[in-house]
């Protein structure tokens, strides 16, 4: 016999937090006390809050609600996720629970199979509805949400979803995708009716959770919905200031960027409440530098959506390059060579300075700016020859702000595999010098150079050897020396790359632009094609052509 455990947090006099004795089993041989009333089941996912929350709007206005989060298994088992993901989760959980204990209500967390879970609640307790966010995840959480979908509709039991962003289930045309986007954006917030609680069970305690393979970032942020609406009010009321000038060198960039992508990414802050708040923030401040700053970062909140739409619209790139020529480029190297220099860029042991010192921070806090995420990337991909699915699912689980349709996309953007953007090949020492040109990024993390003078700190390899032992940096026996020659892996990767470009064919070009591409619409032609997240339509032959022409498209 079989028994699931069922955890709830809930706030007690023992702390804030506190665990209970015991804990309530569901088995096949009894249910226990728990009310026979049907349940109105809110399936908390990435949406770990209570403000502007559809679902659970919805569902306290239906009847008795059981708030659930299900701990996934094999959620947490996957090749993508990591500790420092997992406790960031657990906080956001923690404060959720506070929030919803202030309405009535208690959050119940369950370790186990969603399917079997939901199989199991409604056999003793009846469900009358499942309420929930639309998820953009990955193809994991992709399969999860197809089963019970599947299963809800075996059973007559209603599955609402809502979008709580801009992606647009079953997009049939790009061209009126930002204007949906805006609609959204401009809808009031959704308020929490009144509740009516369903049963409360024993509580036991998020502590019982299994350990998640991997490493808590020591320097990473941390969860939760009161956490999220400081960093937003610290951002919008201060920090937006330096945000265009200094969100592309990594040593301003931590503290002129918003800092609030893994709010997002788990729902502990909505995105339409941020793009009200900045809108708002903008109204209230007549500095024409701020109002400046404060309507480019909501131009990248349009590309927060613009980039999750590609994943919703086609979920095998995940696995699959968009231009399927590409893929020939993934498996050049010998195994020992990729191994070596995948674990080589892992652990911060490349030979260029800057590369590592950013693979360093993101180690260590779970965080990068945009423009050296791409470097990293553009390294991996085009100067080491590693297969991109490998690179970026180390960046994958050491993100803390990972949302699978941002990521995938991304990945493929800065791999030039999506056939339709120009080639993005980042000089690790031109960048260097662009972005630390004193090498005080660089010293902060890289401890074996911090000795070492600024007219060698960004290529310790030209030291004369004397040097090298005068500043305590010997290559090779203190820091690694560069794992390829930049100037000769550029111009191969270049040539290859724009080989296939020659091969490319126009018909897939097309099929990927009207899926993908965001652009005005007078560079296309009109169409009314169906694209859905639950059935990726084909690409389609033709005849060769020259390289695509970049197009106004919004990165």
């Amino acid at each position: 016999m079989q028994a699931t455990t069922m955890w709830i947090w809930s706030p007690s006099w023992q702390g804030r937090f506190a665990v209970a004795a015991r804990c309530w089993t569901i088995s096949r041989s009894g249910c226990g006390n728990m009310a026979a009333d049907a349940l109105h089941v809110v399936w908390f996912k990435r949406d770990l809050r209570v403000a502007d929350h559809a679902a659970l709007a919805a569902a306290c206005a239906a009847g008795k609600v059981l708030p659930l989060f299900i701990w996934a298994p094999q959620v947490w088992a996957a090749e993508d996720a990591n500790l420092s993901q997992a406790m960031f989760v657990r906080e956001c959980l923690q404060a959720l629970a506070s929030s919803l204990h202030d309405l009535g209500l208690h959050l119940h967390v369950y370790h186990h199979d969603p399917l079997s879970l939901l199989k199991r609640l409604h056999e003793k307790f009846r469900i009358a509805a499942l309420y929930s966010h639309e998820e953009t995840g990955n193809d994991v959480t992709f399969q999860i949400d197809t089963q019970i979908q599947r299963w809800c509709m075996a059973q007559s039991i209603p599955w609402h979803e809502w979008p709580q962003h801009g992606v647009v289930r079953r997009l049939a045309d790009r061209r009126r995708w930002q204007s949906q986007w805006e609609l959204r954006m401009q809808q009031t917030p959704i308020a929490i009716p009144p509740v009516s609680a369903g049963e409360r069970l024993p509580h036991h305690g998020l502590d019982r959770l299994p350990v998640v393979a991997g490493i808590d970032q020591a320097g990473r942020q941390h969860g939760g919905i009161g956490v999220a609406d400081a960093v937003m009010t610290d951002f919008l009321q201060r920090r937006v200031q330096r945000y265009q000038s200094g969100l592309s060198s990594p040593l301003t960039a931590p503290q002129a960027c918003s800092r609030l992508s893994p709010y997002l990414a788990w729902g502990a802050l909505s995105l339409r409440s941020l793009v009200q708040a900045s809108r708002a923030a903008s109204q209230a401040n007549e500095a024409m530098h701020w109002r400046r700053n404060l309507h480019r970062f909501e131009s990248r909140l349009h590309w927060h959506c613009h980039f999750m739409q590609k994943l919703e619209s086609e979920p095998r790139i995940e696995f699959e390059s968009f231009y399927p020529g590409f893929e020939q480029l993934q498996h050049r190297l010998t195994d020992a060579t990729r191994m070596t220099r995948l674990q080589a860029w892992q652990s911060a042991q490349t030979g260029w300075p800057l590369v590592d010192a950013c693979m360093a921070m993101l180690n260590q806090t779970g965080w990068l700016n945009f423009r050296m995420r791409a470097m990293l990337m553009s390294t991996a991909s085009y100067l080491l020859r590693l297969p991109w699915r490998q690179s970026g699912s180390h960046l994958a689980r050491m993100f803390l702000d990972y949302e699978p349709g941002i990521h995938w996309p991304q990945v493929q953007m800065q791999s030039g595999t999506t056939g339709i953007n120009a080639l993005r090949i980042y000089h690790p020492v031109k960048q260097a010098l662009a972005q630390d040109p004193l090498g005080q990024f660089v010293r902060q993390w890289i401890p074996a150079l911090r000795q070492v003078p600024d007219s060698w700190v960004l290529e310790p390899w030209r030291m004369p050897h004397a040097l090298q032992l005068h500043y305590g940096c010997v290559i090779d026996r203190d820091y690694p020396s560069p794992l390829v020659d930049v100037v000769s892996a550029m111009q191969a990767a270049k040539q290859d790359w724009f080989e296939i470009r020659k091969q490319m064919q126009t018909a897939v070009v097309q099929d990927i632009l009207q899926r993908h591409a965001s652009r005005q619409s007078r560079h296309f032609p009109k169409v009314a094609r169906s694209h859905t997240r639950r059935k990726s339509a084909p690409t389609s032959e033709a005849t060769a052509l020259p390289p695509v022409t970049q197009l106004s498209l919004l990165f």
